[in-house]
């Protein structure tokens, strides 16, 4: 892998994997929201948050696809590589504080498309947050 470009088709196997950790600040939950738009109480307003299932503000979902993103665009398949689809399923909560697990595992490489397909899941400590399968545009040192 390159510095400005990740890993091309032919130097990827299944099995692979590679992962990023990141601790969830206060900060984080606000500058995402903002970004994002997405201002649901739950996300943002302790006292509404108490009133829900969780009993307090969780970070948002799509937070967690962002960091599947980080590892595709950054380790693997890494720069370079062109996102295609996203299945993802959310089986637990994420809290301010909580530090999540993103990794992506190679599952299945198709060369004649240029298509590596991807088992994508977000941990929390031992507990599974979230997971699914991504499909990654990857180039060809063949062009």
């Amino acid at each position: 892998m390159q510095e400005l470009h990740g890993y091309y088709l032919e130097d990827l196997e299944v099995g692979m994997t590679a992962s990023y950790a990141k601790t969830i600040s206060e900060s984080d939950v606000y500058t995402f929201a903002g970004i994002s738009g997405d201002n649901n109480p739950v996300h943002i307003n302790e006292e509404y948050a108490k009133t829900t299932p969780f009993k307090q503000r969780i970070v948002h979902g799509m937070f967690s696809a962002a960091l599947i993103s980080t590892v595709a665009g950054t380790r693997l398949p890494g720069p370079g590589a062109i996102y295609i689809d996203q299945q993802i399923k959310f089986r637990a909560p994420v809290h301010i504080g909580d530090t999540a697990r993103a990794s992506v595992t190679v599952t299945e490489i198709d060369n004649r498309r240029r298509r590596v397909k991807c088992r994508t899941d977000v941990h929390v400590g031992d507990k599974l947050v979230a997971t699914g399968e991504a499909t990654f545009m990857v180039d060809s040192r063949e062009g």
